[in-house]
């Protein structure tokens, strides 16, 4: 299948754990694959900083995939417990007859949290400027480059004003942005901050703004995990919904203090620039549940990019159970 996942030889990344791993301290350590490394995640690193794993039992080591279809490959080998990334990766294994599906089982972000980012200052930027421009989107078949491909039909375009270029890994993107490639490039937090404050580029739009809501990034596990682990895979989600309702209260100064060691080659002012920013369009689900609704738009999306080959089902992908029960309860 056009989707289907290389489970050998998928390329992770740097390890970056949230806490130290390997010590007989009684927690449980549960192997997460991210799909990148950016302040739009700030709830997961704000549930380790400010002790909700531990108070859950918890020992989480991250490990960053550098895509979903890294990160899926990762959760089907076994080499992670959970996989955080798109639901897209889900759906085509799904599609793909898979028989122990991956089930999303909580869902953190719900819009794009990508920022368009130009070569130029553009203070009076309309998305009909970029009509006929090269733009770095991501990898073909991802959600960051087609929701932003349908951000484009949405606002009017056809196939024959969009010149969207996919031959750029997600995670080498802003690289060869910086070397010439492109007119614009989409980047995610901390990295496009950073960019506007070295005069590198300027954040025109941000994508998760005109894109709506769309169940973006969440939590995705094994059927045979989640069976097995129903404890821990509620534990989980306790601790990052304690960690969401913080990041959706607290202002993004005193945040910014507890993610520093997270981002440490990023200026304080740039994560803290990043907080807002992801504050301001309303990016985390508050109950951490995927709405049927947001998960069949996501498919229009997908199908619209010419990227799916028949409907997925909702109920064989999603469970909505662990995240309500622990809602109700914290509530």
């Amino acid at each position: 299948m056009r989707k289907s996942l290389a489970i050998t030889g998928a390329a992770l990344f740097a390890l970056l754990p949230l806490s130290a791993c390997g010590e007989s301290d009684g927690l449980t350590t549960v192997k997460v694959n991210e799909v990148t490394h950016s302040v739009f995640y700030a709830p997961m690193y704000l549930a380790d900083s400010l002790g909700y794993f531990e108070e859950e039992g918890l020992k989480i080591e991250l490990t960053n995939g550098g895509g979903a279809d890294n990160v899926m490959a990762s959760v089907l080998s076994g080499d992670s417990d959970i996989g955080f990334c798109g639901p897209e990766a889900a759906i085509y294994v799904q599609l793909g007859g898979a028989k122990d599906v991956p089930t999303v089982f909580g869902q953190l972000t719900k819009r794009d949290g990508s920022f368009l980012v130009s070569r130029k200052a553009e203070p009076d930027f309309k998305w009909t400027d970029i009509k006929g421009k090269e733009i770095l989107a991501g990898r073909k078949g991802g959600v960051p480059a087609m929701t932003f491909e349908y951000v484009l039909k949405e606002n009017g375009f056809t196939a024959a004003d969009i010149n969207l270029n996919f031959d750029v890994q997600f995670n080498l993107m802003t690289g060869a942005f910086e070397s010439g490639t492109a007119d614009y490039c989409t980047m995610f937090e901390p990295t496009a901050s950073e960019y506007q404050a070295a005069g590198k580029g300027y954040i025109v739009a941000a994508v998760g703004e005109a894109g709506g809501v769309v169940p973006y990034t969440g939590y995705i596990a094994k059927r045979s995990w989640l069976d097995k682990n129903e404890d821990t895979a509620r534990g989980f989600l306790r601790a990052i919904l304690k960690a969401v309702r913080y990041a959706q209260e607290e202002d993004a100064e005193t945040i910014a203090t507890h993610l520093y060691k997270q981002f440490p080659s990023t200026s304080y002012n740039s994560i803290t620039t990043s907080i807002k920013s992801y504050q301001k369009i309303d990016s985390w689900f508050t109950d951490m549940v995927m709405p049927e609704e947001s998960f069949n738009r996501l498919q229009d999306i997908i199908e619209s990019a010419g990227e799916l080959p028949s409907r997925a089902d909702f109920s064989k992908i999603v469970d909505n159970s662990y995240a309500k029960d622990v809602y109700e309860k914290l509530k």
